[in-house]
């Protein structure tokens, strides 16, 4: 029994019960001043239910008469246990003692071996389970993963080696990389090695059980690679065969040889090279560079034609009428008058005037000059973005854009239809004959030779799936396409997304402009959307 300010606790019957005596004066008594007091007498291990000290608290502090409240039963500490489906946790669930016997933790650990959980017990959670004060769901027990094997991959051994396929993001839009200068490697150099696959690490569920990890899956060099050969002493180690560029592609790399002149001209000739050109000066009027790797030009390309299987970097201008096409990304100081065309990505560092633009991503213009740099007069055409600080000239002609069309890339998915459809077809045909043949008999003998074809068209058929389901990507991405505004449009700029085009005539600030539905929006720099007339 313990009194204190008109409270008197007592235990009777397996019941911890509270005499209430309005004292005259009456200290402040709150829930933990409560369990202080139950503490100091000796009945800290009767735990309160919410409802119940909560309605003493009350009438502790309202009642004008002497009462008697139950605000608590004797019971005992128990706990279940709880085993993943998996095996791999062990979960115990405990109700703490009030007023009762605690846990034992060799109670615990006993259940949990009768249960059959034998690896993974944590004596330290089983303890702190024991020591809780309120309900709780406890990890007691865990195994051990598996740990799968890795895959074969491959690193590659040389700097500054880059990786011509693009690599597009999630938006649509490829990450475009400067090509910088050329690197190179010396005849036998390492230029890959291959890391064999793993095994993986064994693990154990809680019953002791092995858990067997999956293997990586091995992969080689790719076959056909072009100056390479795999090390005859070392199957996983890639070496050039003479001196050039590194180009990694997929699992293996390419050493494209370098043809490096001063100047491309009348006296050079025109030049047609398999690998990489490395022209240090300018190419003048009329001449024709051709390369199945890169063209990499330290000066001016004037009135010149360019053509590359790769990048195509030009230090300074294209100018002149100069005609410049790369399978990859084309990149220059400035345009002005020219006709270029990319694979994926022009990124111009200053201005383009008044030249014919086209990629099959985007167009990125004033990279190094993002106050000045201005796209105006011609055309410009890309799949996704085009973006400039300045568009169009108040004292120009009119400047053209045209987004959301990708020529190649629709044709590629028509023709690929076209395939699918006749493999389709192809596969109708044949389970109409395995029907027709299951239905009348096989006296010729050709049911099964028609079953296997059969199974063979169906293969065939859906392996193109997949293809047309990227293909499909990519083209629904193209309702993304925009024009960003870094500064400012002025004068005539016409705008076509897809079929519907917009003629603007009017001033515009920092802001973007995209489809919305059938209309041409603009949506300035605060994010506020209106119609682009």
């Amino acid at each position: 029994m313990n009194e204190f300010s008109g409270l008197t606790f007592s235990v009777t019957d397996d019941r911890l019960v509270v005499s209430i005596c309005p004292p005259n004066v009456r200290p402040d008594l709150d829930l933990d001043s409560l369990r202080v007091l139950l503490t100091e007498a000796g009945l800290g291990n009767w735990r309160l239910a919410k409802e119940a000290a909560q309605n003493l608290l009350e009438c502790y502090g309202a009642s004008t008469s002497e009462m008697e409240l139950t605000i608590a039963e004797r019971c005992d500490a128990s706990f279940t246990l709880e085993i993943a489906p998996d095996a791999m946790q062990v979960w115990a669930n405990v109700v703490p003692a009030c007023g009762g016997e605690d846990l034992d933790p060799d109670e615990i650990k006993q259940a949990l071996i009768d249960a059959g959980v034998t690896f993974g017990i944590d004596s330290s959670a089983v303890s702190a389970a024991c020591a809780l004060d309120f309900a709780e769901r406890m990890l007691v027990a865990a195994g051990q993963p598996a740990e799968d094997g890795i895959n074969a991959h491959f690193e590659m051994l040389v700097a500054d080696t880059r990786d011509r396929r693009p690599q597009v993001s999630e938006g649509g839009l490829i990450d475009f990389r400067e090509l910088g200068a050329i690197p190179m490697v010396a005849a036998e150099q390492p230029l890959m090695r291959r890391i064999p696959p793993t095994t993986g690490t064994a693990g154990r569920n809680v019953r002791g059980e092995i858990i067997e990890p999956v293997p990586g899956q091995d992969a080689l060099f790719d076959e056909g690679l072009i100056g390479a050969y795999i090390d005859k002493e070392d199957a996983s180690l890639l070496r050039a065969v003479f001196s050039g560029q590194p180009v990694r592609v997929g699992h293996g790399a390419n050493v494209e040889q370098v043809l490096t002149i001063r100047q491309v001209n009348m006296a050079s000739g025109n030049i047609g090279f398999d690998g990489t050109v490395n022209i240090e000066g300018d190419v003048s009027p009329g001449m024709k560079v051709r390369a199945s790797g890169d063209i990499v030009v330290g000066e001016v390309v004037d009135g010149a034609e360019l053509d590359a299987g790769g990048d195509i970097r030009v230090a300074g201008g294209i100018i002149a009428q100069a005609r410049v096409r790369a399978g990859g990304s084309v990149s220059a100081r400035f345009v002005e008058s020219a006709h270029v065309f990319s694979g994926t990505t022009i990124a111009i560092d200053d201005t383009a005037l008044q030249s014919e633009l086209q990629a099959n991503n985007q167009i990125i213009v004033g990279i190094k000059s993002t106050q000045r740099g201005r796209l105006a007069g011609g055309s410009a055409k890309a799949m996704m973005l085009i973006k400039t600080p300045i568009l169009g000239s108040p004292t120009g002609g009119v400047t053209n854009l045209v987004l959301g069309v990708n020529p190649a890339l629709d044709a590629q998915y028509q023709d690929l239809l076209k395939v699918i459809e006749k493999q389709r077809e192809e596969e109708n045909k044949l389970e109409m004959l395995v029907k027709h043949m299951t239905k009348i008999g096989d006296k010729s003998g050709m049911l099964e030779r028609a079953k296997a074809s059969w199974e063979q068209a169906i293969k065939a058929w859906a392996k193109l799936l997949p293809q047309r389901d990227e293909l499909e990507r990519q083209l629904a991405l193209i309702a993304g396409a925009r024009v960003e505004v870094g500064m400012s449009m002025a004068g005539a700029v016409d705008m076509l997304f897809g079929k519907k085009v917009s003629r603007l005539r009017k001033t515009y600030e920092t802001g973007s402009f995209s489809i919305e539905g059938d209309h041409v929006v603009f949506t300035d720099k605060e994010g506020n959307v209106s119609p682009a007339a």
